[in-house]
């Protein structure tokens, strides 16, 4: 019951201190607030970061192999990219090597991106397109949603027809009013495309695809545009292992058909980089740490410079009320109830300097949430994390001045003016 009183009355104090001394109290708290909305900040949005790779690996297949000239990451050592232009580009002849030399493999296309390109529909025109030349199963590989119509069939894209399915930005830009895209012909480098299927909105993806602006055709086609066998070039092929086989099994023997067509020779290093997501989210896992620490430093020197300002208050609070507490001693107050009592006042101040971060934090999410398109998780252990370590600075901050206050002696403190 007494606890339960001191509680209460620490909690009202430190409101009436709010009330009395508002700007003091508010610079006080103001470096609790910062650290503790560094803390959760940095938290949620790692946690956030991680569960978008996350959800982007399941949708993209983490078992999925990228393979090409250049390699998404340097290779022990410096990134030889002037080695890597050299090399010879994926063809045809790798992607119907593996299609008929290795078995245990679910999916496999060939991908021709070509970057900067120019669309017209009549007096409509989409500029800085970026046109994927595909094989077969390419859907099957990547994150493809048809909104309105259909995807590339099997016969039109092993036959170059020229049909094509576009992307939601092209499809903004081309038939404004919504019209319906499906059945019209666009024109492309002096080729007449008709539009099959138009893609749902998905923003880039972390292989580095963006479907929003870009439009898919058969992979012959571009065969007639380019020449896809220079090195201004870069075809890529993407092999997806069988269920329940495993991926370093299926590379080895991706890269022993590639070798030899490649004719490559024992002792050589591949002329060719296999890549994978993983190694993405491996890098990634580096600047998560590094952000961590960062935001835990900067969080740190905050909470130094709150925990000094809410000392300051406590001791500025128990000299107003030395008198108070000289009373209260001398009518039978124990010291450790006084010390409860202050320490109690200060890690309430201290928790509302939590709060206020929490508050900053949840108003950010749902402005990062909703119009900046990046989903962010709530986490209630990061919460849990902030307000803890709110706590524990109050009563670091405010130990000893609440130590201070239960030593008093009752008569001085009564005749303190």
């Amino acid at each position: 019951m007494q606890i339960g009183q001191i509680i209460s009355t620490s909690v009202v104090q430190s409101f009436q201190e709010l009330k009395v001394n508002k700007l003091r109290t508010f610079l006080s708290l103001l470096g609790i607030t910062i650290g503790i909305f560094c803390i959760i900040a940095v938290l949620t949005v790692i946690d956030s970061m991680k569960n978008n790779i996350r959800n982007e690996m399941s949708s993209l297949g983490n078992d999925v192999l990228y393979i090409g000239r250049w390699p998404w990451m340097d290779e022990g050592g410096e990134y030889k990219w002037w080695e890597f232009w050299r090399r010879k580009s994926m063809s045809i002849d790798e992607y119907r090597a593996i299609e008929h030399e290795v078995a245990d493999i679910d999916y496999l296309t060939l991908c021709l991106p070509l970057e900067g390109y120019s669309i017209k529909y009549l007096s409509e025109e989409a500029t800085g397109i970026s046109c994927y030349a595909v094989m077969h199963h390419f859907d099957k590989l990547q994150n493809i949603e048809i909104q309105n119509g259909r995807y590339l069939s099997s016969s039109e894209i092993n036959g170059g027809v020229q049909s094509v399915v576009i992307g939601e930005s092209v499809y903004q830009n081309l038939f404004p009013g919504n019209v319906d895209a499906i059945g019209k012909h666009i024109s492309l480098k002096g080729k007449a495309f008709t539009v099959v299927g138009v893609m749902k909105k998905v923003g880039k993806n972390m292989a580095g695809f963006d479907y929003d602006n870009a439009i898919i055709f058969s992979y012959y086609i571009a065969t007639t545009m380019v020449e896809t066998r220079s090195v201004n070039y870069d075809p890529f092929l993407m092999v997806k292992a069988s269920t329940g086989k495993s991926l370093e099994d299926v590379k080895d023997e991706v890269v022993g058909v590639l070798r030899r067509v490649r004719k490559v020779k024992p002792g050589q290093h591949n002329d060719f980089a296999i890549n994978q997501l993983s190694q993405i989210t491996e890098r990634l896992d580096i600047l998560f740490k590094t952000i961590n620490v960062i935001g835990w430093v900067i969080a740190g020197f905050s909470l130094i410079v709150g925990g000094f300002g809410i000392a300051n208050i406590m001791f500025v609070t128990v000299k107003e009320r030395t008198k108070i507490i000289g009373l209260k001693k001398a009518i039978g107050a124990r010291s450790g109830s006084i010390l409860l009592e202050f320490l109690l006042e200060a890690v309430t101040l201290c928790l509302i300097g939590g709060l206020l971060g929490v508050f900053i934090v949840l108003v950010l999410s749902f402005a990062m949430t909703n119009y900046f398109d990046f989903p962010i998780v709530l986490s209630s252990k990061n919460f849990i994390v902030g307000l803890s370590i709110s706590a524990i600075v109050g009563i670091l901050a405010g130990f000893i001045p609440a130590k201070a206050a239960s030593k008093l002696d009752p008569v001085v403190a009564i005749r303190t003016h």
